[in-house]
């Protein structure tokens, strides 16, 4: 699921406009906190793809 940028605002305790600033006048620091929501995503699609497999292994030893 794709997070909107009021979404990312809710998760960060901050107003979506505070985000839209940084994205303007504080790029770098945007741009680590969009690293930061990548790497999250990252993670949960790992775990998921473990979980899978996990499964998987589980149904042949079955």
């Amino acid at each position: 699921m794709k997070l909107t940028q009021q979404d990312m605002a809710r998760i960060l305790d901050i107003d979506a406009r505070t985000l839209r600033n940084w994205r303007k006048n504080k790029p770098k620091l945007y741009d680590i906190v969009m690293k930061g929501f990548a790497v999250d995503k990252a993670i949960d699609e790992s775990k998921k793809n473990y979980e899978n497999l996990r499964d998987m292994v589980g149904t042949k030893n079955s």
